[in-house]
């Protein structure tokens, strides 16, 4: 099944649609093709792999969750302390509970059942572990929800969509 990137009138990234929905824009008028990928539709409409709306929509800010799927994706599946890379990995609090710490994108991290252990209840200094990069919050939704497809760089997306 193919997928669409849907930009606003502003180039900026919406959202991601199936190809049949990108198809009922473009025919509406909604929307503009910016690329496809060579096949047809039908005999004389590419399959689109980029659309732009034709008028500008506000979108309202959207939270992105704060879960453990989420953290893994940000931090690329690879222990922060460490650099192991793996997928069976734990979330350490940079600042511990037991101490105050918060769930929050800036406290948490991904770590290695190892390290996770090693640190304790102690802070990144205190157990002499310093974190591979500072932790922040994710900038963009649809930036984040784009980057964890793996199919995002085989429709050479990424000249739309930065951080990607």
């Amino acid at each position: 099944m193919s997928k669409v990137l849907v930009l606003n009138a502003s180039y900026e990234p919406l959202n991601i649609c199936t190809w049949r929905r990108a198809v009922v824009l473009l025919m509406k008028g909604k929307a503009e093709q910016i690329e496809h990928n060579g096949r047809l539709i039908y005999s004389d409409t590419p399959l689109p792999t980029v659309i732009r709306l034709r008028s500008y929509v506000k979108i309202p800010y959207k939270e992105i969750s704060l879960s453990r799927r989420n953290i893994l994706h940000r931090d690329n599946y690879t222990c922060q302390y460490c650099g192991d890379k793996r997928h069976d990995l734990t979330i350490d609090h940079i600042i511990p509970r037991s101490r105050g710490g918060l769930d929050s994108w800036d406290n948490v991290v991904a770590a290695c059942l190892k390290c996770n252990v090693k640190k304790g209840d102690r802070t990144p200094k205190e157990s002499s572990m310093p974190l591979a990069c500072t932790p922040r919050r994710p900038m963009s939704h649809v930036v984040f929800e784009i980057s964890k497809h793996s199919f995002a760089g085989e429709y050479n997306w990424k000249k739309y969509v930065i951080g990607a």
